[in-house]
């Protein structure tokens, strides 16, 4: 699986950049994928529509949307484009506006760039590499934060679930089977995939790996396999396009929150 780095060339990279909303943002992290040959335009029209069809699901944590649209032909190659505004926009969502930082995302395959969404999941849960990153004066040296960082492990201290080692010494308190929880985007390619990285490392904390598992969808397929699942994870506006699917739907606001998608783990299990 291709790296973030592979996927991120330095002309990808625009720092500071000056828009007037939302769209233009988005039109700016498409124009980086078309100039490094991965995507066509029709790319960028995509990724706006899809925020114009599903809402803002896509503005993740607090400051950083991740614009994305399905694998189709207009998608020459899995890559990523970095967006630093010198002034936030607003997207619309309701609590993770105004938005900094727009990555934009190109993917042929809901595989080819799983490992380099976790990895940024796990940059962007760690605040001293946030701030780094915030810093950087050019492509190359956030190139540098990007390629440093280990990434995992890093700022665990503050993102541990409280009562973790208690819930993992509590072994009456894992599931007897095995679970099946959903997340869920409107493209399954994407956020979702955030999210499962999320929800992944705190089940590993809790000791719960082997007792359930994890499975990135989108909004169409997760009406299908809810019956499978014992709870959905997802954004506010992609709950509301879900709907009642039989099965609890729990929303997340930050994809990259521990702390956060621990309190619904719980809430979920009852522990």
């Amino acid at each position: 699986m291709a790296a973030l780095n592979d996927l991120l060339p330095q002309a990808a990279v625009r720092l500071d950049v000056r828009v007037t909303d939302w769209r233009e943002a988005i039109r700016t992290a498409g124009g980086l994928l078309v100039g490094t040959g991965a995507t066509t335009e029709a790319h960028t029209a995509e990724m706006i529509r899809n925020v114009e069809e599903n809402g803002p699901y896509l503005v993740i944590a607090p400051g950083f949307a991740l614009a994305h649209a399905r694998p189709s032909p207009a998608v020459l190659r899995t890559g990523m484009s970095w967006v630093r505004l010198a002034q936030p926009v607003e997207f619309g969502h309701e609590s993770n506006d105004p938005v900094h930082l727009v990555v934009g995302l190109a993917a042929e395959d809901s595989g080819a760039h799983t490992a380099a969404m976790a990895a940024l999941a796990r940059l962007l849960a760690d605040p001293k590499t946030v701030q780094a990153l915030q810093d950087a004066a050019g492509p190359d040296e956030l190139h540098a934060v990007l390629a440093g960082q280990r990434g995992e492990g890093e700022g665990e201290g503050n993102d541990r679930p409280r009562g973790a080692d208690a819930v993992r010494e509590r072994s009456g308190a894992a599931p007897r089977a095995v679970h099946k929880i959903l997340t869920v985007c409107g493209n399954g390619v994407g956020t979702s995939l955030f999210l499962k990285n999320t929800l992944e490392q705190v089940l590993d904390r809790w000791g719960w790996s082997r007792h359930v598992t994890v499975e990135a969808t989108d909004t169409i397929s997760a009406k299908g396999k809810a019956s499978e699942a014992v709870a959905i994870l997802t954004s506010r506006e992609i709950a509301r396009t879900l709907g009642e699917v039989g099965v609890p739907v729990k929303v997340v606001e930050d994809f990259t929150s521990g702390p956060e998608v621990d309190r619904i783990l719980r809430d979920t299990y009852d522990v």
